[in-house]
């Protein structure tokens, strides 16, 4: 798909898909996204929440696919009230998390080898103390291994780190959030090989 959508150099580290609500009626469809709110917050965006798969002349489609989506809906929070607040808010907590470093840090890097995906399970709830939701491309046809494809964290209103446990009989809402082609994302499995790319291919 990148290439499909001219993305000749498609970053080589973690970026954001977004911040969303888990559950909020009241979202207001009609609040539209203004890039000019956030043009403080544009060299940051372009390299943490770039927009890989839309070649519009400023790539600013996916901000505001997510805007309407989801920051509509999180703006019930005063923290997040803006379009300002919701999109700067995500790059802190992004830099806080720092996921890049943690997984290097825990020895977890991008190779041709595969993982276990309970030990990157462990490596990450060692380090920030809860329990992350970690979300895979299943195998294509004739491969045994699954593909990391997002790591999902969770937080309290109050935006501090909490498990990401659904709870019984919850629907998950984003589950479904993010075709990839024809590949879907969903939770990896604990028993499978796990692949972590450089790049998916």
């Amino acid at each position: 798909q990148m290439s499909d959508h001219d993305c000749q150099d498609p970053p080589e580290y973690w970026t954001i898909h977004g911040l969303w609500p888990d559950k909020t009626e009241e979202c207001n469809r009609t609040w539209h996204f203004n890039v000019t709110e956030i043009k403080d917050l544009m060299s940051d965006m372009r390299r943490y929440w770039p927009d890989v798969l839309h070649s519009s002349l400023n790539r600013t489609q996916f901000w505001k696919h997510e805007w309407e989506k989801h920051g509509t809906c999180a703006a019930t929070l005063p923290v997040l009230n803006s379009q300002k607040k919701y999109f700067g808010k995500a790059l802190e907590l992004y830099q806080h998390v720092d996921l890049n470093s943690c997984l290097l840090k825990a020895g977890i890097k991008p190779s041709s080898s595969y993982y276990q995906m309970t030990a990157i399970k462990e490596a990450l709830t060692r380090f920030y103390g809860v329990t992350l939701k970690i979300q895979c491309l299943p195998p294509e046809e004739g491969e045994k291994a699954q593909t990391i494809g997002q790591i999902e964290f969770c937080f309290t209103k109050e935006l501090q780190l909490r498990n990401c446990t659904a709870l019984k009989g919850d629907s998950d809402p984003m589950q479904a959030d993010l075709k990839l082609g024809t590949e879907e994302l969903s939770v990896c499995s604990d028993t499978l090989p796990t692949y972590y790319p450089s790049q998916v291919q």
